[in-house]
């Protein structure tokens, strides 16, 4: 199995374009030491070879096909690496740059849960602006953790579970989650059984979550914010990371207390950083933290073989 990661950020990439907060304003000047990043987004195979299951359709996905030769396969006049799209939510930064892929030339296998179907079909209906383009093929995500395989990627499987935290803001039970919002998603290379688990929005530790990052060899997760208050101490929003779905790394009963309980032998990355978040300075020392604690921090183009 191997895992591209296209983008590592979180919404609005890093730098965000209208952020002047310390992180955005030294990586502009040329002051920090740490790499830009853009919006969460990474692709999966099992076996090698030219296709892909890309994981997430961020805004940026155009940029990040340019990026990544594994995606330029080049078999004909128009082709693509991409062989299915699976989404982990509706979120914007995971679901609209489905829309830059409306060229094409066959109906886009999307793979999703009922809840996020809905949400990209009423209240961001991405979906019915792509059928008059391309269309799409949809698949659904079963939800209680039975394996499934995905056309065009041999060699891997997949199964989901639902994640405590937020849908969707033009979803319909923003306020009220429902399962199927947010998923975890564990990919198996059927050959050797080895095993990494993906979940970039975490809100709330759950034993059913617990034993799947236990499990795998590696784990890809929510690494939004530093500390809860992040945006509110920096006067950015009102909103605590936890209120909008996201268990911040540092604190009690946050995530790198929870990172280290796994084995020693599991590989620990952090995904969808916030431009905000400190660890994107590599110089600073909640990134030296991370570093004697094990915990690395995604930048995209990181290869990851399980």
């Amino acid at each position: 199995m191997r895992v591209h990661v296209l983008g590592a950020a979180a919404g609005g990439g890093f730098p965000q374009w209208n952020c002047n907060c310390p992180n955005c304003t030294r990586l502009r000047a040329g002051r920090l030491n740490g790499r830009a990043r853009t919006q969460s987004s990474i692709c999966v195979q099992g076996l090698p070879g030219p296709d892909w299951a890309l994981v997430n359709a961020s805004p940026d996905i155009l940029a990040q096909i340019r990026a990544a030769a594994v995606l330029q396969p080049n078999r004909a006049a128009r082709d693509s690496g991409i062989a299915a799209v699976l989404l982990s939510d509706a979120q914007v930064d995971h679901s609209t740059g489905l829309l830059m892929l409306r060229e094409s030339t066959r109906p886009l296998p999307l793979w999703c849960t009922d809840p996020v179907y809905e949400d990209l079909t009423r209240g961001n209906p991405i979906l019915g602006v792509l059928g008059h383009f391309c269309g799409v093929e949809r698949r659904a995500v079963p939800l209680d953790g039975s394996p499934f395989t995905i056309d065009g990627v041999p060699g891997l499987q997949v199964s989901a579970m639902p994640l405590a935290s937020k849908a969707a803001p033009y979803s319909p039970h923003r306020e009220h989650p429902v399962p199927g919002d947010n998923i975890g998603l564990t990919f198996i290379d059927t050959a050797s059984g080895r095993r990494l688990f993906y979940a970039p929005g975490l809100g709330e530790r759950t034993d059913a979550v617990d034993a799947a990052m236990r499990a795998a060899q590696c784990v890809l997760v929510d690494g939004t914010f530093w500390t809860d208050d992040e945006m509110i101490a920096m006067g950015l929003s009102r909103k605590t990371g936890r209120s909008i779905g996201h268990l911040p790394q540092s604190g009690p009963g946050g995530m790198l207390e929870w990172l280290a309980e796994l084995p020693q032998s599991t590989r620990k990355v952090l995904i969808h950083v916030n431009n905000t978040n400190p660890i994107l300075d590599e110089d600073s020392p909640q990134r030296a933290e991370l570093r004697q604690r094990g915990v690395e921090v995604a930048w995209d183009g990181l290869e990851i073989e399980p």
